[in-house]
Order: C-alpha cells, then sequence, then structure tokens
C-alpha cells in the first residue's frame, strides 16, 4: 500500500495496530531496562490482526521476533502481511538476532514503525527491509486523524530509553506531593497526606522506575522504604537506589535495609553525574522522590523530563502531568 493510496478503511485498520501496539508496550514498562518496551502487531492482507506481542525483557525476545514465534505456534505465519510496530526493527545481533532478518524471514510485505531506532549501532533496519523489496513506512506518513496522538503515545514510550542511549541519562519522573498549604512536609507523625488514588499513582510511577533518586534529608526524615506496594510489582525487578549524602550520614543500616528490600544502593555526591552514574548501569526511567531542596535543584538545573504534580485541595487531590520533551 503506497502511503499516497491508503484508504480510510486501511488507515484506519494501521492506526487501530498501532494504538494496541503501543497499549502492549507500555502495559511492560519497566520491565525492559536496558532495552525499550516495545509493542507489534502482525495483520493478515486483509488488516485482520493475527497475533500481538511485547518485548519482556532483556535477553527474551524482541516484539516482532516474539509476535513471529506465537504467529508460527497458531500456525498463521504463511498469513503475515502487515507488521505495526512501535519502534524501527533493530538491524544487529545482541542478545537476540536482528528483526530486520526475522522479518524477512516470513511472508510480510508491509512494515509500519512509529519511530526510528535512537540506538545508532542497532538502527538500519527500515533500509534493510526496504532493499529487501518491503514496503515500509512511519507513523508520521499514516493519513488517520488519530497520527498526532499515536505519535505522541509511542515518543512517551520509546522516551526512557532514547534518553539513555542518547544524552547518556535516564528519563527523570520527579514525583511532587503539596499539601493545601503548599507544603511537601507530611504533618507530624504521617509519611503522607495524599488520597488513596494518589498514593496508588505514586506506586504506580515506583513500578516503571528502574531506580529511585533521594537525598539524604529524606532517609534521615523518613527512613523511607520506596518499595512498590498497593499494586503488584515486576516479577524478578531489582531496583537501583541512588542516595545524594555529600556529608555522610546516612546510616549503614538504612543501606542494609535497602538491600533486604531489593534495591543496589548507592552513595553519591553530585546530582549529574548521579544520573549518568545509573545511565550506565542501564537505567532508562529514574524517579525522584526526594525533598523540597533536591526537587527545587532539579528544576533549576533542568534535569526532568516529567513532573507529576500532586495537589491536596478541599475537593481533593488533583493530578498534573508536564512534560519536558
Amino acid at each position: 500500500m503506497a502511503v499516497t493510496d491508503q484508504t480510510e478503511a486501511e488507515a484506519g485498520r494501521i492506526a487501530a495496530a498501532f494504538a494496541q501496539a503501543i497499549a502492549l508496550g507500555a502495559a511492560q514498562e519497566g520491565a525492559t531496562a536496558p532495552n525499550p518496551a516495545v509493542g507489534c502487531v502482525l495483520l493478515d492482507a486483509q488488516g485482520a490482526v493475527l497475533v500481538a506481542a511485547a518485548h519482556l525483557g532483556a535477553g527474551q525476545p524482541h516484539a516482532e521476533a516474539r509476535a513471529i514465534a506465537m504467529a508460527r505456534a497458531a500456525g498463521v505465519e504463511a498469513a503475515i502481511h502487515t507488521a505495526v510496530v512501535t519502534l524501527e526493527p533493530c538491524n544487529h545481533t545482541g542478545r537476540t538476532g536482528p528483526c530486520s532478518e526475522a522479518l524477512l524471514a516470513t511472508p510480510v510485505r508491509v512494515v509500519w514503525y512509529a519511530l526510528p531506532d535512537p540506538n545508532l549501532p542497532a538502527a538500519g533496519g527500515a533500509d534493510r527491509l526496504r532493499a529487501a523489496g518491503l514496503a515500509v513506512h512511519e507513523l508520521a506518513e499514516l493519513l488517520h486523524p488519530a497520527r498526532d496522538e499515536l505519535l505522541a503515545r509511542a515518543r512517551r514510550l520509546l522516551a526512557p530509553f532514547a534518553s539513555r542511549v542518547q544524552r547518556g541519562r535516564p528519563f527523570v519522573t520527579v514525583k511532587q506531593a503539596l499539601n493545601a498549604q503548599g507544603s511537601m512536609i507530611p504533618p507530624a507523625g504521617q509519611k503522607t497526606f495524599t488520597s488513596a488514588a494518589s498514593l496508588l499513582l505514586a506506586h504506580q510511577l515506583r513500578r516503571r522506575a528502574d531506580a529511585i533518586l533521594t537525598g539524604s534529608g529524606t532517609v534521615l526524615a523518613d527512613s523511607p522504604s520506596f518499595t512498590v506496594r498497593h499494586l503488584p510489582d515486576i516479577a524478578g525487578k531489582i531496583r537501583h537506589l541512588s542516595l545524594l549524602d555529600r556529608r555522610g550520614r546516612i546510616p549503614p543500616a538504612y543501606l542494609d535495609q535497602a538491600r533486604a528490600n531489593g534495591f543496589i544502593p548507592h552513595i553519591e555526591t553530585d546530582l549529574t553525574q548521579a544520573l549518568h552514574a545509573l545511565a550506565a548501569l542501564g537505567c532508562n526511567e529514574v524517579l525522584i522522590e526526594a525533598g523540597p531542596a533536591l526537587t527545587q535543584a532539579l528544576r533549576d538545573l533542568g534535569l526532568w523530563d516529567e513532573w507529576v504534580l500532586i495537589q491536596q485541595t478541599a475537593a481533593g487531590d488533583t493530578v498534573t502531568t508536564t512534560r519536558n520533551l
């Protein structure tokens, strides 16, 4: 299908496949580092969905390869005509083989991908597929009203991985809660003042993060565990805990407890260096859960990508998410 020849029905099926692929990838956020979260949908020549899959984690098949394996297991590989994937198929051999070659081993004739691979050593899959005679298109070429929304969702899905490989630092999400008076400090004897729904959101943010970063003041004031509660955590997930402590105030007992809670703790003295160190360890996204001073420093330095503000009001909590992409 040439891009200029898209019918409304064809464009609608591709848009629906992109929406499904992005949702599948998003469901794996936090589980795939140092790899990106990616979803793939395989269609037949009439645009019907044959199979859909996501990449589940480093060392496991990429989304395209997993979808192809599922199609083979279901006996529908011969019907594969179009592949819709959230990221350009890779063209290199790492822990797994190139997705470009995996696709070429099927009858696929058309490939749509949302975004080019930001990891240059793995890029080039689109050119490889075109050289083999396939029709290859980017989501930006889709003639459909949902295109821009789908692109925005695909960019957010890829953003943590892209930040690490392009900028050498993780995608930084700041979670900030303010009470009705504009203070971040909970009442005496409490560790939070937010609602149950806001607390669930905070733990959802923890779940998708590969690391937590905080300051020594937060540790000394609250001795937070930073564990994921209120919803199931990712099985086998081990997170890094970056602790800014210029004066060596964090007690060894806290570090021991962090290890017991499944973290790998690191003492750092410089914020920028701490972020680069986490990227070097393969962290795609870091969640900032810190006090006013460190939170303001991140804002002043512009070292943030997503700011989740939970504001307590008389009518209940409001949540505002701002992106600095």
